[in-house]
């Protein structure tokens, strides 16, 4: 919509619903932060595999030198 004011100038106005609508449509388009959430969901999921991982490495770890101790005592 145009709105002419005066002799050689004019504004456009956006209507209010027309710009957030065009401002979401380039959200969805826009993929560069997919990128960088795909590489933090990989992350997390190395980090909770390596965290099982060494929960359970110090659990048979410490029940070994438990051992250890005792057969030394």
């Amino acid at each position: 919509m145009r709105r002419d004011l005066g002799s050689q100038r004019s504004v456009i106005v956006a209507k209010p619903w027309s710009l957030p609508v065009k401002q979401l449509a380039a959200f969805f388009k826009d993929q560069s932060g997919a990128t960088a959430i795909e590489y933090g969901l990989i992350a997390a999921g190395i980090s909770v595999a390596i965290i099982a991982v060494v929960n359970t490495i110090g659990t048979k770890l410490n029940t070994s030198f438990s051992s250890v101790s005792d057969q030394l005592k």
